[in-house]
């Protein structure tokens, strides 16, 4: 009766969502719990960092200072090429994308079962965190969010066999998806055909197909690329570049707003203009005969 009881309860959830306001709830009633758990961890922490030598705090600061110098060196080229992508795609009619709020959470537990690569964050929908948000870190993308709670949300990371990212070679554009291996440290991307031009050593970016994650941010680099003339697509594998089993904190995105800029309507073409060109029927068919655009 248990094992019945229990495959109805488990049908229901997946097919109709009728168990979210439960899960919620025990997430509230188990989030006290969790933070007992993670208490040693943030002590142990507390005292290492507590009992540093001198030293080790001085040349920690000094490379710090360097990457803070760095990275705002990198700002000002990011900012001058933001604003002049924004420029450009004003001249070509197109959308942009402007600010993104974010969010540093921290990683309060890990799933230890080696074929689900989730993990548990300290921030929930209380903080507007949502199913789908993706987390990041530092160094690249690392999933996305399956579930939120009111205080904690559990995440799904790219290496799991479930999860599949679009992304494309920041070299040439070319698009496919990333799907995760059930290896913490590789990706697979399947659907490459043999003649597509991707290298070892290959940026992979995000391509913001699907509107899940936002374009540009890195996912993996490019591992090993194998043709095999038996068949219609490569064997391609690739490194995540987040750091997935030693991140302590991750960022949480919220993608900003789309503004799509109207093309000029017809109608505003000068009155002149429209005549010269209603008149000149010759010079428009044979711009429309040889393809070639004014």
């Amino acid at each position: 009766m248990l094992v019945l009881l229990s495959t109805v309860l488990m049908v229901m959830d997946h097919r109709y969502q009728n168990l979210k306001s439960v899960r919620s709830a025990l997430s509230v009633v188990v989030y006290p719990l969790q933070l007992a758990i993670e208490l040693p961890g943030s002590v142990s922490d507390w005292f290492g960092e507590a009992l540093s030598s001198r030293r080790d705090l001085q040349e920690e600061n000094a490379s710090l200072h360097t990457q803070q110098i760095m990275q705002k060196v990198q700002m000002q080229r990011l900012a001058a090429l933001e604003a002049e992508n924004i420029r450009l795609r004003g001249l070509l009619d197109a959308s942009f994308e402007v600010g993104e709020k974010r969010l540093i959470a921290e990683i309060m537990s890990v799933n230890l079962d080696p074929f689900q690569h989730q993990i548990v964050i300290n921030k929930g929908t209380q903080d507007d965190v949502f199913p789908g948000q993706p987390i990041l870190d530092a160094e690249g993308v690392m999933g996305q969010i399956v579930h939120a709670g009111p205080y904690t949300s559990t995440a799904v990371l790219i290496t799991d066999t479930s999860h599949a990212i679009p992304v494309q070679v920041n070299r040439n554009g070319l698009r496919s998806i990333a799907i995760g291996s059930g290896t913490i440290n590789r990706l697979e991307l399947p659907y490459i055909p043999n003649n597509s031009d991707i290298q070892p050593g290959d940026l992979l970016i995000t391509s913001g197909l699907g509107g899940r994650f936002p374009p540009g941010y890195p996912v993996a680099k490019v591992g090993a690329v194998q043709h095999d003339p038996g068949r219609s697509f490569a064997q391609v594998a690739a490194e995540p570049l987040a750091q997935l089993n030693r991140s302590r904190e991750v960022l949480l995105v919220w993608p900003g707003e789309i503004t799509v800029l109207e093309p000029t309507a017809p109608a505003d073409i000068p009155a002149d203009i429209e005549a010269a060109t209603t008149e000149n029927g010759e010079g428009a068919a044979a711009i429309e005969a040889t393809g070639d655009t004014p």
